[in-house]
């Protein structure tokens, strides 16, 4: 089997997707991990400053990459590692979105790069009450230990695509994907002077139009708000594409830009679990651990009797949803 690829892992500093402060890069040839790197960096000026849900989240302080090169800086050896392969990411849009956002926060261009994400491999591949990487990972007989670090987790991903590969038969990630039902994301070529990418525009403060529903002011945010339609223009790669999503528990967020963003993305929002119910999205601390304590809401407990009954509905946290979508980690979390 000759499955060839890179799979690739960043760890941000702040909620700007722009903001890599550290990468793990696996090489694969014929279905074997052959080659590894990885490196701490400074994200692109201006954009570096450090949350602390992020710290919280790798364990990389600022104090760490200050005398590490900035992003832009260390991408040629990125660059070179990855040759000419597809790139492999578990929420792939997130991670080539850190790539488009860095570069063009530093006043950089970069080359166009086929992609795959290993969530929607995850969904087409296992059946799962979660495809948080460490669920898939495991799925693919392989026990992540150090998750939220970037070469474990690009490790991890790796084994996905090769499991997924090696139980549909095929050769290559561009035969699966297609066998999958899914096909090839491509970030296009970009060069300084190109239109700004969404992420880079609201990092600035200018957020797009319609990026943050109106609201009255001293009114407060309506329990669950409207159900947007998808956007049609939205890349059929992001993992919450196509999904019909509901949102339970205590978001950080309000429900109504939870739903703007899951809109932005292609997915489309509904205040109730019914049997169309894809992804349930659960705040109030949730990790995907919870699945196998107990600590689940209503709509958490009615998606997985679902799920008994045979319905293929996935569990999220919000922090899982937040990368899916994009936008800043909401105050005081």
């Amino acid at each position: 089997m000759a499955v060839d690829f890179t799979a690739i892992d960043f760890e941000t500093a702040n909620g700007f997707r722009g903001s890599p402060c550290s990468v793990g890069l696996i090489k694969v040839r014929d279905g074997s991990v052959v080659d590894r790197d990885y490196w701490l960096m400074r994200p692109p000026e201006g954009f570096d400053h450090f949350d602390a849900r992020n710290v919280q989240i790798h364990g990389i302080h600022p104090d760490e990459v200050s005398g590490e090169p900035r992003f832009a800086q260390s991408y040629p050896r990125l660059r070179d590692f990855v040759g000419n392969d597809v790139l492999v990411a578990h929420n792939a849009a997130f991670d080539l979105g850190v790539i488009r956002a860095g570069l063009q926060a530093s006043g950089v261009g970069g080359g166009g790069i086929d992609y795959a994400c290993t969530v929607k491999m995850a969904r087409r591949t296992y059946d799962l009450a979660s495809y948080s990487l460490p669920f898939a990972a495991a799925a693919a007989g392989f026990e992540l230990t150090t998750h939220h670090n970037a070469l474990a987790d690009a490790e991890a991903c790796a084994h996905i695509a090769i499991d997924a590969a090696r139980r549909a038969e095929k050769a290559s990630v561009p035969e699966l994907v297609s066998h999958l039902g899914l096909g090839l994301g491509h970030l296009p070529a970009f060069a300084p002077g190109d239109p700004e990418c969404k992420e880079l525009v609201d990092a600035r403060g200018w957020r797009a139009a319609g990026h943050v529903l109106p609201q009255q002011p001293g009114a407060p945010w309506p329990s669950e708000g409207v159900n947007l339609d998808p956007n049609p223009a939205a890349d059929p790669a992001n993992p919450l594409h196509g999904e019909v999503i509901v949102f339970t528990g205590d978001l950080g967020i309000p429900r109504p830009e939870a739903k703007q963003r899951a809109a932005s993305v292609g997915g489309r929002t509904a205040d109730r679990v019914t049997r169309a119910t894809s992804v349930l999205v659960v705040g109030d601390g949730f990790v995907p651990e919870d699945l196998t304590s107990g600590r689940l809401t209503r709509k958490a407990r009615h998606v997985m009797a679902l799920r008994e009954q045979g319905r293929r509905v996935e569990i999220v946290s919000e922090a899982e949803f937040l990368q899916m979508v994009g936008g800043s980690w909401p105050a005081g979390r």
